[in-house]
This record gives C-alpha cells, sequence and structure tokens, in this order.
C-alpha cells in the first residue's frame, strides 16, 4: 500500500504567486500612493489658505484695518523664492520678503492676529508641507483697500492646471499655475 501525500506542487504554488505579483502590481499601479500623497498635500494648502483667508477677514471685520504694507512686497513661508515670491502675484510686486510663523504680526503674514478682541484663530502660521522654492505660501496686500491675496502651488495632476479638480485656473485669479484666494486676486 502506497501512502498519498497531500499538499501543493511546486507548479501550482508558482502559479498562486505569479497571479498574486500581477495582481499587486495592477493594484499598485491604479492607487498610485505617490500621486495620493500629493493630492493629500493640495488638500492640505487649500485648507490651509482658506483658514488664514478668514483669519485676515476677521481681522478686518475686528475693526484692525491697519497694515503697514503697500502693494511693493510680498510674504512667503520660505526664503528660497524668486521676485514677486516666484511669480505668483503681478508684476507690480517687485520685494520678497519671508518671516517665521508667528501670529504677533513677524510672522511671514504680518497681520498682528493677536489683537483681534477674541484671540488669535490659531497658535501659529500654517506652512506649506514642502516648503522649498517651489512649494510655498505667499501673501501680498495693499493698506490702500485693506485687500490681500494669498497663493500656493498645486503639485498634483488632479488640483493643477487642466487636473479634473483644477484650482488653480478656477479661483478667479490672474495667475493661472497657481491657486490664489483673497479679497483681491488681481495682486
Amino acid at each position: 500500500m502506497t501512502k498519498k501525500q497531500k499538499g501543493f506542487t511546486l507548479i501550482e504554488l508558482l502559479v498562486v504567486i505569479a497571479i498574486v505579483a500581477v495582481l499587486s502590481v495592477v493594484v499598485i499601479l491604479t492607487l498610485n500612493p505617490a500621486e495620493l500623497l500629493k493630492q493629500a498635500r493640495d488638500s492640505n494648502r487649500v485648507s490651509d489658505l482658506s483658514t488664514i483667508k478668514s483669519a485676515v477677514s476677521l481681522y478686518l471685520a475686528d475693526g484692525q484695518t491697519t497694515w503697514g504694507m503697500g502693494m511693493t512686497t510680498c510674504y512667503a513661508t520660505t526664503s528660497t523664492v524668486g521676485t514677486r515670491c516666484g511669480g505668483y502675484f503681478g508684476t507690480q510686486i517687485t520685494t520678497t520678503t519671508t518671516a517665521g510663523a508667528a501670529v504677533n504680526g513677524t510672522g511671514w503674514v504680518p497681520v498682528n492676529f493677536a489683537a483681534i478682541s477674541s484671540g488669535a484663530p490659531f497658535s501659529l502660521l500654517p506652512v506649506d508641507p514642502i516648503n522649498n522654492g517651489t512649494y510655498f505660501y505667499g501673501f501680498a496686500a495693499t493698506s490702500t483697500y485693506n485687500a490681500f491675496k494669498l497663493a500656493a502651488n498645486m503639485e498634483s495632476i488632479r488640483y493643477s492646471n487642466g487636473g479634473s479638480g483644477d484650482v488653480e485656473t478656477t479661483d478667479g485669479g490672474t495667475v493661472t499655475t497657481v491657486y490664489e484666494t483673497g479679497s483681491m486676486l488681481t495682486l
């Protein structure tokens, strides 16, 4: 009497491993984790600029109408930007200055949020998730109209110019390669 062994043959195991490998590659290519991370950072950028826009609007609505900035200065979250905050703003913006994340008027948005009667809406100003010479937040304002503009560059295919969730060309601003928000998008 011969003993019959139960189990998988080497060929069967190799076929199953090959099928699992092919399915894994298909899932990774479909999901594209690098693009999903870019989309998450872009979503964070839109949210951060919306928060800052609301805070500046609150500052102005609270009666804090003095900010000593003119239309020739842009402020950025990093010092590695070129003129006009890397092209985020129009030709009238010529000077680029940078600062930290303080909310007392010495941060990269030179608005004293601590002067708001209910207090600053955040403890530190948000900065771009990457914060380098390509991806950073920019701010410019005019004391003439108490108007301002915030801008950021999107990195994902979805949120960039021409993508399915394009926020760069549909934001109403004058620069079609960055996301712009604020009360005067022509700065």
